[in-house]
C-alpha cells in the first residue's frame, strides 16, 4: 500500500464483524490516528508489538500494591497497553509491513501480559489468605484455562476472515503448514523465529484438537472449492458466524479486562479467578458444541 494513498479506517482493520464495541468506539479508533502518525517513521508494527509488551507487563506490575491510586495508574497503562496491541496490526496493514513472525509476537502479547497479572493475583491472595500451594494451583487452572479460551476465540475469529477472504490470503494456518515452515528454520542461524514458530504450532494444534467439526469443514472447503470459495458460500457462512460473535465476545480482552479491573480495586481478586474457571469455562464448552453444530449445517 502507497504511503501517499489516502487511507479509511475500515481500511485498517482486518473486518468490522469481528471487532466488538469497545475496540470499534475507542481503542480502534484511537489505534488509527497512532498508525497514521507512525506510518512516515521507521518505526514498525513489530517495535510497536514489543513495546505494547513492556507497557503491559509494567501495568501488571502496578496491580500488585493494595492501593487503589496505584491500581488506577495500572489501568491506566493497561488501556494504553491495549490501544498499542491495536496500533501494530493497524499499522502493518497501512504500510503493508507483515510477517508471520508479527502474527506470533502479536498473540504472545496478550499471553504475557496476563501471565504477569495471574502472578500478581496469586501474591495478593497469597498474602491475604495464606493459603499458598492451593492459590498457586488454582491460579495455574485459571491460566490454563485462559489459555484454552482465547486460542479458541482467535481461532473462530481467524476462521471468520479467512472464508471472507474467500480462503486465500489470510493469515489462517493449520498446524502442518506451521510446522513445515518452523522445520525450515535452523537452530543456528535462526532460533528466535524457530522458537516462537514452535509454539505457534502448539497453539495452533490445541486449537485443531478442540475443533474436528471445524476441520471437517476446512477439508470441504479446500476439495470443493480449490481456486476460491465462491460469494453465495461466504455470504451463507458469514451470516451464520455473525451470530456467533455477541458470544465470542465474552472471552475478549475488552472482558477480561473489565473483570480484572473489578476484582482489583475492591480487593475481590478470587472473582477474577472464578470467572475464569467457573464461568468462562462452561460458556466455552458451549461456545464449541454450537459453532461445531453451525459448520455441520454448512458442511451438508
Amino acid at each position: 500500500m502507497k504511503l501517499d494513498t489516502p487511507i479509511s479506517f475500515e481500511a485498517s482493520l482486518k473486518s468490522l464483524d469481528t471487532e466488538n464495541w469497545l475496540d470499534r468506539k475507542f481503542y480502534r479508533p484511537v489505534g488509527f490516528r497512532i498508525a497514521m502518525l507512525l506510518r512516515h517513521t521507521s518505526i514498525t508494527p513489530n517495535i510497536v508489538t514489543i513495546f505494547s509488551i513492556f507497557v503491559g507487563v509494567g501495568a501488571g506490575l502496578l496491580f500488585y500494591p493494595q492501593n487503589a491510586l496505584i491500581n488506577l495508574i495500572g489501568i491506566v497503562l493497561l488501556v494504553f497497553a491495549n490501544v498499542l496491541d491495536c496500533v501494530d496490526g493497524q499499522l502493518a496493514r497501512i504500510t503493508g509491513i507483515k510477517s508471520k513472525v508479527g502474527r506470533i509476537l502479536d498473540g504472545l502479547c496478550g499471553e504475557i501480559w496476563f501471565l504477569t497479572f495471574y502472578i500478581v493475583l496469586t501474591l495478593r491472595l497469597i498474602a491475604d489468605t495464606h493459603l499458598g500451594l492451593w492459590i498457586v494451583l488454582i491460579a495455574f487452572l485459571s491460566a490454563f484455562s485462559h489459555f484454552t479460551q482465547a486460542s479458541v476465540l482467535d481461532y473462530y475469529k481467524t476462521l471468520h476472515l479467512h472464508i471472507l477472504k474467500g480462503g486465500r490470503d489470510s493469515e489462517f494456518e493449520t498446524s502442518k503448514d506451521v510446522l513445515d515452515r518452523a522445520r525450515s528454520f535452523s537452530w543456528k542461524t535462526e532460533p528466535s523465529y524457530k522458537l516462537f514458530t514452535l509454539m505457534y504450532y502448539v497453539y495452533t494444534l490445541n486449537q485443531e484438537k478442540r475443533t474436528p467439526k471445524l476441520q471437517c469443514y476446512i477439508a470441504h472447503i479446500k476439495t470443493n472449492y480449490p481456486n476460491g470459495i465462491p460469494e453465495n458460500e461466504i455470504a451463507k457462512f458469514r451470516t451464520e458466524s455473525l451470530k456467533m460473535m455477541p458470544l465470542l465476545d465474552s472471552f475478549t480482552f475488552n472482558a477480561r479486562s473489565m473483570i480484572l479491573f473489578i476484582s482489583l480495586l475492591f480487593n475481590i481478586e478470587w472473582l477474577y479467578f472464578f470467572c475464569e474457571i467457573v464461568v468462562l469455562n462452561p460458556l466455552l464448552f458451549f461456545a464449541i458444541r454450537r459453532h461445531e453444530k453451525m459448520l455441520v449445517r454448512l458442511d451438508q
